[in-house]
C-alpha cells in the first residue's frame, strides 16, 4: 500500500475479528518497523510491551473501560518509556561514533534534561507518539487496522505489566483485522482553522 493511501485509510478501528491471528514473526516485523521511529538525541526511550497472554489481556480489558479491542485484536502493545534514559543511556546510544562526538552528545543531553522533570517526561511522550504512529501506519500498509487508546487506568495497567518505577505509560495500540467498518469521519475542523501560517 502506498504511504498516502495508508495515511488516508488509517482509522481507529474498534471491532476486530477475534479469530484472526498474526504470527509471532508478523508481530515482530511490525515491532521492528516501529523501532525505526525517531527519538530525541537517539535516546530510544520507548519500551513496547507486546501483551500476548490472553489472561493478562483480559485483566487489562477489565481496567480499560471494557474495550473489546484490548482482547479481540490480534496484537496489543502498551507503549511505555524510560524517563531517565537521558541519564542511563546517553553514551550507550552513541557507541560507534568518535569519542569527541560521544562527549559532545553526552554533554548536550545532560544539559537539555538535567533538573527538568517536565522536559524528561514530555520527551518520552513525544517518542511514544512517534513510535505508536509508525506502528499504526506499518500495520495499515499491510492491510491491517489499529486503534490507539488512552482510555484505561494507567496505574492499574502499570501494575499488571510490572512497570518499573523509572518508566511511564503513554498509550496502547491494538492491531488486527477489522470485523466492521469504522464510522464515517465527522466533526473535522476546517483546514483554515487548524493550519496556522507563521503566527497565531
Amino acid at each position: 500500500m502506498h504511504i498516502e493511501e495508508a495515511i488516508q485509510s488509517r482509522r481507529a478501528v474498534k471491532v476486530y475479528d477475534s479469530s484472526f491471528k498474526l504470527s509471532q514473526e508478523e508481530k515482530d516485523e511490525l515491532l521492528r518497523t516501529a523501532l525505526l521511529a525517531p527519538s530525541a538525541f537517539n535516546l530510544q526511550h520507548v519500551r513496547m510491551v507486546e501483551v500476548a497472554d490472553p489472561a493478562l489481556r483480559a485483566q487489562i480489558r477489565e481496567v480499560g473501560w471494557n474495550q473489546a479491542q484490548m482482547t479481540d485484536a490480534s496484537m496489543l502493545v502498551v507503549f511505555c518509556a524510560q524517563v531517565d534514559s537521558w541519564e542511563k543511556n546517553a553514551r550507550r546510544v552513541w557507541e560507534g561514533t568518535p569519542p569527541e562526538v560521544q562527549d559532545l552528545m553526552a554533554g548536550a543531553i545532560d544539559n537539555y534534561y538535567r533538573d527538568k522533570p517536565q522536559v524528561q517526561r514530555d520527551e518520552t511522550m513525544r517518542s511514544c507518539g512517534l513510535m505508536a504512529q509508525t506502528l499504526m501506519l506499518a500495520a495499515r500498509g499491510k492491510g491491517l487496522d489499529s486503534c490507539p487508546m488512552d482510555g484505561f487506568d494507567f496505574e492499574a495497567v502499570g501494575k499488571l505489566i510490572n512497570l518499573p518505577d523509572n518508566h511511564v505509560i503513554a498509550l496502547m495500540v491494538a492491531v488486527g483485522k477489522r470485523a466492521a467498518d469504522p464510522k464515517p469521519r465527522v466533526g473535522k475542523l476546517p483546514f483554515e482553522e487548524v493550519v496556522i501560517r507563521d503566527r497565531f
